[in-house]
């Protein structure tokens, strides 16, 4: 029987030119835009890695425009 609910790939953490982070099946090939963050593990250890570091969801440009209007 296969539980679907189980997930025992590995992930890496990845983030784009404008600070976005995701997973990504470790081994798999990046797509364009994106570079490896450093950390690698089980799913859950990667999205909670995610939310140590993303505490600010706006992407970069607009972060940096907000910023020098202010």
């Amino acid at each position: 029987m296969n539980d679907e609910t189980t997930d025992d790939r590995i992930y890496r953490v990845v983030l784009n030119d404008e600070e976005q982070y995701s997973i990504w099946p470790a081994g798999q090939d990046l797509p364009d835009g994106w570079h490896a963050e450093g950390t690698q593990g089980p799913k859950d250890e990667c999205l909670n890695r995610i939310t140590e570091v993303w505490t600010d969801m706006r992407p970069r440009s607009l972060r940096e425009r907000m910023a020098a209007q202010a």
